[in-house]
């Protein structure tokens, strides 16, 4: 078990001073703190989107095509797909820039920038907002984890795959059962339009099609539903609804820095618009309502770590690196039990 002791996750730098460029986004956006988002898209759009269009050209051939095309993959879905994709999930929390700008930056980005790393339009906005972050992982969310056994790694391959079969399904009869019309139509409408693209694109150049577009589609969402289940694979089952006991928090890890503090996944449930430098500040003001709620907060691993060693049942090395915050627990043997007892299916449908 770790002490509490600092955090080494990004906060805002106001030492940090604007250039010329910076200058120029900044006339349009509402807050200063998001100008990380505005490089990330700048570089996306010097190397991932120029690349993508030249693999649908004719320029290059044979095996300098695919030498090509492997390291667009890295390029695109390894080393920025986690960026990007956490950079999104932000973007729909909070209004990047001011009006009329944002609901075209937003357009734009949602369906132009988003199906290169493998989201359909609306598709994520849909279920994130309109029905997650409403549910909280409890069991009208078609994404909860709450109904399986979640240390197992048959259960996680089911949660998958019924996801790609169902979840589709089961997200537009929630938003229709709410009434929520506008989102329904714009899901609907981007995950047909999205597969129709792929579909003609592959007669334009099928190769191309498969790792630009189709390909990247299926990794998305293996890489999405792995991170929901790590997230939230410790749940109390007397209080499933709790925030604080149905989701994790990674603090001082090298994957909060690339991406915009994700691990603290507790702090975004309770305050889903706060801003992600402001999280590490929030959490260590509530750290005694974490440690009197028993919360599970990990140091120094990130949520693939997690995963990795909840498969491998190392509930040892959990419990190294969990965070004893006041001195909650007496033991490593007691915080392992803890574990292994939240990890417990909520019910059996399954």
């Amino acid at each position: 078990m770790k002490l509490l002791l600092h955090l080494t996750d990004p906060v805002y730098d106001d030492a940090y001073r604007a250039n010329n460029y910076d200058r120029l986004w900044l006339k349009f956006m509402k807050d200063k703190r998001d100008l990380p988002f505005i490089h990330l898209l700048t570089i996306i759009h010097l190397t991932v989107v120029p690349i993508a269009v030249l693999l649908f050209t004719n320029i290059l051939h044979g095996w300098l095509w695919w030498l090509v095309a492997i390291g667009y993959f890295y390029l695109s879905q390894l080393y920025f797909k986690g960026r990007f994709g956490l950079m999104f999930h932000c973007l729909c929390h909070r209004k990047t820039f001011k009006s009329p700008y944002q609901s075209k930056f937003l357009f734009y980005v949602t369906w132009i920038v988003c199906p290169l790393f493998g989201h359909a339009p609306e598709g994520y906005f849909s279920h994130h907002m309109g029905m997650h972050h409403v549910e909280n992982n409890t069991e009208e969310d078609s994404s909860s984890t709450m109904f399986y056994q979640r240390d197992s790694f048959k259960s996680f391959v089911t949660y998958f795959v019924h996801f790609i079969l169902l979840g589709f399904k089961e997200t537009y009869e929630y938003l229709h059962r709410r009434k929520r019309k506008t989102l329904y139509t714009r899901f609907t409408l981007g995950e047909w339009l999205y597969i129709l693209f792929c579909i003609v694109m592959c007669f334009v150049n099928l190769k191309a099609t498969l790792i630009v577009f189709a390909i990247p589609l299926l990794f998305a969402r293996f890489v999405m539903m792995l991170g929901n289940w790590t997230q939230h694979s410790f749940i109390d089952r007397s209080h499933p609804d709790d925030i604080f006991t149905n989701s994790i928090n990674c603090i001082n890890t090298k994957y909060n820095h690339v991406c915009w503090n994700d691990g603290y996944h507790i702090i975004h449930h309770l305050r889903p618009g706060m801003h992600y430098t402001e999280m590490p500040q929030e959490f260590w003001n509530r750290k005694d309502e974490f440690a009197r709620k028993k919360a599970i907060i990990f140091d120094g691993i990130n949520y693939l770590q997690v995963f990795f060693y909840l498969m491998t049942k190392r509930y040892q090395k959990l419990a190294d690196n969990l965070v004893n915050i006041n001195g909650t627990f007496d033991s490593r043997e007691q915080v392992i039990e803890l574990l292994r007892e939240r990890t417990k299916r909520c019910t059996s449908p399954l």
